[in-house]
């Protein structure tokens, strides 16, 4: 591969000629930058902008590491956020955590070593007692649950409101034994346990007890666990006229259960989701779900990032975003038939 150097040679000029061609400084004679674009092209000379971007200190590249990219939110958040990123001339590197402390330190890591200018991080396997690891000298934007108020920027959902408010949806459209489709619950706050905490105290504000019986625990948020949550309420023989799933996959799955069960959605059990996904529109019936504005998520985790690697705009102390959510009601908890 040709170098400056080589191209300086064969036109008879300093190297520091040859980068202030390269870099179109004002003050070149046209002959002699005639001369040296006739050896770049000669020598098929190209600019090695990795080594630039090294020297300036930048790589013009965020990094985005999220749990897994098998499942449809975190293909489509990551979509929005390569999007969002264009806008600013930057391109994405996206890994898979795999929900593992491990691979999310690694992540740290690698922005740590200057891979990339600043990193957007989905934080399951770090905790609230992790929260020194962030403490790091280059931007970092941590999104979920895990470690709010710590001490970098934070983007997040409203999980609580939105679960409370699907479950009062529910019970708006006279459902009374609502059940709940959740992944396992542990010390730390979580998707799972934040949205069972909204659909009790929206059980609690209409007067419903909450039964033991009605909450269905799954290891995996995907359409085979909804299916097979739904499966064992039904041999079970526990009556439910009301179905929120932790996710908008679960439920999809769920309502091929109930389908197969020969149960009609939306009368004999009405059904809603969470995240929004662009195929619960296309499901029959199509999908109620609770939208927490991904878009507008994947947007603010951005330019936070960006207004940090620039510092053209100094921010105060960690910025801790909580993204609205709201129902979007489709058919399946529609009234009657």
């Amino acid at each position: 591969m040709a170098t400056i150097q080589d191209v300086a040679k064969a036109a008879g000029v300093s190297p520091m000629t040859v980068s202030n061609v390269i870099n179109h400084h004002p003050h070149v004679k046209s002959s002699t930058r005639a001369k040296v674009v006739k050896a770049m092209e000669e020598l098929d000379y190209r600019v090695n902008h990795a080594a630039r971007n090294l020297r300036a200190g930048r790589t013009f590249t965020i990094g985005l590491a999220v749990p897994e990219f098998d499942r449809p939110y975190w293909g489509h958040f990551a979509t929005r956020v390569i999007e969002e990123a264009a806008a600013h001339n930057l391109r994405v590197l996206v890994e898979q955590t795999g929900r593992s402390k491990e691979n999310e330190i690694n992540a740290l890591a690698l922005s740590r070593n200057r891979m990339y200018d600043g990193l957007i991080l989905s934080t399951v396997g770090l905790s609230a007692g992790d929260a020194n690891m962030l403490r790091v000298d280059y931007p970092v934007v941590i999104l979920g649950e895990r470690i709010f108020s710590g001490p970098v920027d934070h983007v997040a959902m409203d999980n609580v409101e939105g679960a409370k408010a699907a479950t009062a949806h529910l019970i708006e459209r006279g459902c009374r034994r609502i059940a709940a489709v959740m992944g396992p619950m542990g010390a730390e706050p979580d998707a799972s346990s934040l949205r069972y905490a909204g659909y009790q105290q929206a059980l609690a504000a209409a007067g419903i007890e909450v039964d033991p019986s009605l909450h269905v625990t799954i290891n995996e948020f995907t359409l085979r666990g909804g299916r097979e949550a739904v499966d064992r309420l039904i041999e079970s023989g526990i009556h439910f006229d009301g179905l929120f799933c932790a996710t908008d996959t679960i439920a999809l799955g769920a309502l091929r259960a109930l389908h197969e069960a020969k149960l009609h959605v939306p009368v004999d059990v009405k059904v809603i989701g969470f995240d929004n996904l662009m195929e619960g529109e296309y499901s029959i019936p199509s999908l109620t779900t609770v939208d927490p504005d991904s878009a507008e998520m994947a947007r603010t985790a951005v330019n936070l990032l960006v207004r940090r690697i620039s510092g053209d705009s100094p921010l105060q102390g960690p910025t801790e975003f909580v993204s609205p959510a709201r129902v979007i009601a489709r058919e399946s908890t529609a009234v009657g038939r």
